[in-house]
């Protein structure tokens, strides 16, 4: 079984909504952060949003900060990421990935070093287009 498993991504219009999710195997289930990151054609895979085990902190991204909420379902286990007010420019595959050994993933204000992150998922396409 996969460790991650993106699902959710779709074609929405300008000011839309969509919610991707990330199934959690056991395997990564003792992670110290878990993620959503997003790479749009011709550009660098870039962190959006983090949320430390147990729910302690979340942080974001300046590009999606008040509009994407990082969430998780214990009893399934799963991890949301919530977008709203899509603009053209959130158009990317979005990855799901944890750091699960050395808890420096994430650092407040959205900082995002990714050679920390161990696990990730195969991504989900978002399109925003009119």
């Amino acid at each position: 079984q996969a460790p991650l498993v993106e699902s959710g991504g779709d074609l929405v219009h300008p000011g839309g909504s969509l919610r991707l999710s990330c199934s959690v195997s056991e395997s990564v289930l003792d992670y110290y952060w878990i993620g959503w990151f997003r790479q749009a054609p011709g550009k660098e895979r870039e962190g959006a949003a983090c949320l430390m085990k147990d729910d302690l902190v979340a942080y974001y991204s300046d590009s999606v900060k008040g509009r994407f909420t990082i969430s998780r379902d214990v009893s399934k286990p799963v991890v949301y990421l919530q977008m709203n007010s899509l603009k053209p420019e959130d158009t990317a595959l979005y990855y799901c990935a944890t750091d699960t050994t050395s808890g420096y993933g994430c650092y407040e204000g959205g900082v995002f070093e990714e050679d920390y992150w161990d696990d990730w998922g195969q991504g989900t396409q978002v399109t925003v287009s009119s």
